[in-house]
């Protein structure tokens, strides 16, 4: 097979007429689609618009030319992590910014759209793309209220977690509880009648006990998950600071890439414990140093590839398989090649190390480094 090269716009143009012909139908039907509204004739809801703020700007340019709208975002309402998170997703997804305007979008996104605590029927904040726009927001103070009602009632059946046993079901999988907002769907199960450990009706829980109780199961729903205080970070800072300074200059061969005097002059002071042994651990890792306005984002792999007879071409990686490669040069135009024996591809990965060393790294070698790293200040 000869070297494939070609770029979008002639890809674009190369496009069989069948194939464009349905694209279009499947555009014209998508375009009516939304400009008919839901089934029945009703009129669509608005379209929520982002918060206005310094920062909306940066927000609009960079998240909506990646792949899809900023106000994708609207309505939803994540902490300062949970907003970094997302971010570097977008990062992953080939969103293009500097490390400032990345960092000014977590500043927008967590001032402007923060958790919010809900009640029944009342719009939430699901994660993008995933799950329900009005998610339970579990209220920590009413969840503990709730266990008390849980322990009294339910924990002989469902188990300390809520997992279940020989006599209940697994709270944390039922639908019930799944589909709950505030008490709703959990209050309605109760009403109908179920066993309780006291022996009393279980219609009799109601009002403020329902929503308490539904904090709580919610709040197992994503302990269990990860997502609640059992997964958040406690101390990382275990290790021994010369013994992570001899790993450094050692058999970690971290002094080949780094200096203490020089790129690394002041990390322990730019980044929390966490923070900084997520990346040196995961150094494409996009993360904020304390006071959140020292972002850094990472380094990107570069590409040189060079077809049998023809000009090398160099540029920013896209995509590498063992069928296909692709990068986008430095005026961003996109290039595609099918591998092929003839076909020389050079790639230039900043953090090879870093990944080889993934299979080398040992507990201690990890904790005594970040504790050696957490000293250059």
């Amino acid at each position: 097979m000869n070297d494939m090269l070609f770029k979008e716009n002639d890809a674009k143009a190369t496009m069989e007429p069948s194939r464009s012909i349905l694209t279009v139908a499947a555009m014209a039907l998508a375009a009516s689609l939304l400009a008919q509204g839901p089934r029945g004739g009703a009129p669509r809801p608005a379209a929520r618009s982002l918060p206005d703020g310094p920062e909306k700007q940066v927000v609009q340019r960079v998240c909506g030319s990646t792949c899809h709208g900023a106000e994708i975002v609207a309505g939803k309402g994540y902490s300062r992590d949970n907003w970094t998170t997302v971010v570097n997703g977008m990062i992953a997804r080939g969103a293009k910014a500097s490390a400032s305007e990345f960092g000014e979008i977590v500043d927008y996104l967590a001032k402007n759209l923060p958790p919010r605590m809900g009640t029944a029927g009342a719009g939430g904040a699901g994660f993008i793309g995933s799950g329900p726009d009005d998610a339970h927001i579990v209220d920590p103070a009413a969840a503990e209220r709730g266990k008390s009602v849980y322990v009294a009632e339910c924990i002989t059946c469902h188990g300390a977690q809520g997992r279940g046993g020989p006599d209940g079901a697994d709270l944390v999988r039922s639908l019930v509880v799944l589909k709950d907002r505030y008490g709703a769907t959990i209050g309605a199960f109760l009403k109908k009648g179920h066993p309780t450990q006291s022996g009393k009706p279980s219609a009799s829980i109601g009002g403020a006990q329902v929503i308490d109780l539904a904090h709580f199961l919610h709040l197992k729903f994503t302990d269990t998950l990860r997502s609640g205080p059992y997964s958040q970070v406690i101390n990382v800072l275990t290790g021994d600071a010369k013994a992570g300074q001899q790993y450094f200059n050692g058999a970690g061969g971290c002094n080949k890439c780094h200096s203490p005097g020089g790129d690394l002059a002041g990390v322990g002071r730019k980044y929390e414990p966490a923070m900084l042994q997520q990346k040196f651990l995961f150094p494409r890792t996009f993360g904020f140093g304390r006071g959140a306005r020292g972002a850094s984002s990472p380094k990107p792999v570069m590409l040189k590839v060079t077809p049998a007879g023809g000009a090398t071409v160099t540029g920013v990686l896209a995509h590498l398989d063992d069928f296909s490669v692709s990068l986008r040069d430095g005026a961003g135009e996109y290039y595609s090649w099918t591998r092929t024996p003839s076909l020389k591809v050079e790639k230039d990965d900043p953090y090879a190390a870093h990944v080889e060393l993934l299979d080398k790294y040992t507990d201690k070698s990890i904790h005594d480094t970040v504790a050696y790293l957490e000293t250059l200040k």
